[in-house]
């Protein structure tokens, strides 16, 4: 029996082995260091028998699969800890999340916050018994028993709506057992750093119809300083809530009569206006045209584009003339239409076709989270026929434009690779020949990047970009989506040096993704302190006394002259009033004008980092301000 490890390595068994044997064999190291493993892709426990030849990847929690792993764990640890303090309680689900996990329970009398200091007490001595996690397999018949007799309603309902014939697995970790796929740390005391943060409400099944139950959410690391870490992060976080800074800041409103639609108040257009106009010059400058589809087109159109069948419960849908039509929620099959509205020869491609797209998705109304998460937003997008010999090159173009931009506004990044769906449509060849193509493209690139399996669109694979902020989250924005399906479902052409007709590859791109939600990232990277060149506001003068009124009015006028972006506070205010209130909206820079700056033709400046640095003539000012601006300094 042969074993191919991750590395390409082989080991050599002649009996059956379990993968923690496996990784002993290794080194006893990477036996400790061990949570779970993979084999022939698929996740497993270490104690998994291995059978037969295949590929073995060891998980430890430096992988992201063995901290899902470790995190799953300590949701079971947490549902045992809550069924020894509230023993008529019914679990529901236990998942994994971002950065930790939760359990829905039923409770018959409900928890409060102050509860989780006492459930925390009850895990750490279920961690302590270092209880071995086992798994076993029941049948259906046996399964739905065996949570019957535990009056586990919620399982029980889990199990009937599992296929027939499917595997039905438990975990077992002293006293308490729970219906679970798996897989799971090898015993209950590999936990080392975890914490319950805070409970809500969660209807059965996501469904509003169904009972309300309890949320109770917490997170686990590896480490202790790790966990510490992650929390110095939530409350850094909170300083830059991008909801509360855009409203103290005066950039965009969130309101009831319109959940999920934003309102961008002046200040907040003229930075979104920012953004708009460097999209359309670097865009302009790679060869790029632009284009502007209806937001609402029929029926017919989004059943060829298969959104109708994928999509259909995110879309906003009406009648026209008694005809089915849908409100947007992607740009690209407007875009198919405008490409097929003219004849194009092998000649003409690639055309590079750009559009800012108003796009409308039906969110839950609890999923909604500032701009983060909207039903109305600017899609950035951009749609590249091309022939096949011209996939690398455009590939590389767009990697070389969202590097640009990413670079320019201080973010890291990292890339994955995002395979074929379940729910994909196209041949196993198209498929294939799509994923090869940006796999390719990527490692000419010498670009670092993980795969991540069955996470691309319907349509076609996917690059995707996750960039990390000021303080190391991580956000998905842009995206290459390589795409054979559309032209062949819009009978798109070209003709070929042959003369024949052919059908063009497409790529879909973005860059920032959603225009509103990188601007919510933006406000939170830099905690609403916008370098100069993205400041809605560059300048405020602030007049010392009523005498220096006119004097600051003509600063204000030469200023805007210039390109500045500029305000001048008038009110009859001290001071040391005016700059306090100012650095509450974070510009830039200050001006003080005074007796002194008007009988001098100088202006006082203050920097929002550095505090007072001198007088200087306006004209100065003016340049350093402009220079900052054109080349897009962050100070």
């Amino acid at each position: 029996m042969i074993i191919t490890l991750k590395g390409g390595d082989k080991k050599e068994f002649a009996a059956p082995v379990s993968c923690y044997e496996v990784a002993k064999s290794i080194g006893e190291g990477l036996a400790r260091s061990a949570v779970a493993a993979k084999v022939n892709g698929k996740a497993v426990d270490l104690a998994h028998v291995i059978d037969g030849d295949c590929e073995l990847e060891i998980l430890t929690l430096k992988d992201k699969e063995g901290l899902q792993v470790y995190r799953h764990t300590a949701a079971h640890v947490l549902a045992q800890a809550v069924k020894a303090i509230f023993p008529t309680c019914k679990l529901a689900i236990g998942p994994t999340i971002d950065n930790g996990f939760y359990y829905d329970i039923d409770f018959k009398t409900p928890i409060t916050q102050e509860d989780l200091s006492k459930i925390e007490a009850e895990m750490k001595k279920i961690i302590k018994s270092n209880l071995p996690v086992e798994r076993f397999t029941l049948s259906r018949e046996e399964a739905i028993k065996l949570m019957t007799k535990y009056s586990e309603k919620y399982k029980v309902e889990l199990i009937k709506d599992l296929p027939e014939g499917e595997e039905i697995s438990f975990y077992k970790q002293g006293d308490f057992t729970d219906l679970c796929r798996g897989p799971h740390l090898p015993s209950t005391g590999k936990i080392k750093a975890f914490k319950l943060t805070s409970i809500a409400g969660a209807y059965w099944r996501g469904n509003e119809k169904n009972k309300m139950l309890t949320r109770i959410y917490g997170t686990a690391f590896a480490k202790k300083e790790e966990m510490e870490a992650y929390f110095t992060m939530l409350e850094e976080a909170k300083k830059r809530d991008h909801t509360k800074l855009g409203k103290e800041l005066g950039l965009f409103a969130l309101l009831n009569e319109g959940k999920g639609f934003p309102f961008f108040l002046p200040k907040g257009m003229v930075l979104k206006n920012i953004l708009v106009d460097y999209w359309r010059q670097i865009h302009t400058r790679e060869g790029y045209v632009e284009v502007q589809t209806p937001i609402i087109l029929n029926r017919s159109l989004w059943e060829t584009s298969g959104h109708w069948d994928h999509y259909k419960e995110n879309m906003y849908t009406t009648k026209i003339d008694g005809e089915d039509c849908a409100i947007k929620p992607m740009n690209c099959p407007g875009g198919m239409l405008v490409y097929k509205l003219t004849p194009h020869s092998y000649k003409d491609l690639p055309i590079r076709m750009g559009e800012l797209g108003l796009v409308h998705r039906h969110e839950k109304s609890g999923q909604l989270h500032g701009l983060f998460r909207v039903r109305c937003f600017t899609q950035d997008d951009a749609h590249i026929f091309m022939l096949p010999a011209q996939i690398a090159d455009e590939i590389k173009g767009v990697v070389r434009i969202i590097n640009e931009v990413y670079t320019l506004f201080g973010f890291k990044y990292h890339v994955e690779l995002s395979t074929r769906p379940e729910d994909s449509m196209g041949s196993d060849e198209d498929w294939e020949t799509a994923t090869n193509a940006l796999r390719a493209a990527l490692d000419e690139m010498g670009l670092d990047y993980v795969v991540n399996e069955g996470d691309g669109a319907f349509y076609g694979p996917k690059i995707d970009f996750h960039l990390t902020d000021s303080i190391g989250r991580t956000w998905q924005c842009g995206t290459i989506q390589l795409d054979f399906q559309l032209p062949q479902r819009f009978e798109a052409e070209y003709t070929g040096e042959d003369g024949q007709k052919h059908r063009p590859i497409m790529i879909h791109r973005v860059v920032f993704g959603s225009i509103e939600r990188f601007i919510g990232i933006l406000i939170e990277h830099y905690a609403g302190k916008f370098p100069v060149w993205l400041s809605p506001v560059q300048v405020k003068i602030l007049p010392v006394s009523d005498k220096s009124m006119d004097y600051a009015k003509q600063v204000e006028a030469q200023l805007k002259a210039a390109g500045v972006r500029v305000e001048t506070d008038m009110r009859n205010e001290k001071i040391g009033y005016k700059i306090r209130e100012a650095q509450l909206e974070k510009l830039p820079y200050m001006l003080i004008i005074g007796d002194k700056e008007k009988e001098e033709g100088t202006v006082s400046v203050r920097m929002r980092e550095k505090g007072d640095i001198g007088s200087m003539p306006l004209a100065d000012f003016a340049a350093r301000v402009k220079k900052e601006n054109d080349e897009k300094t962050v100070f």
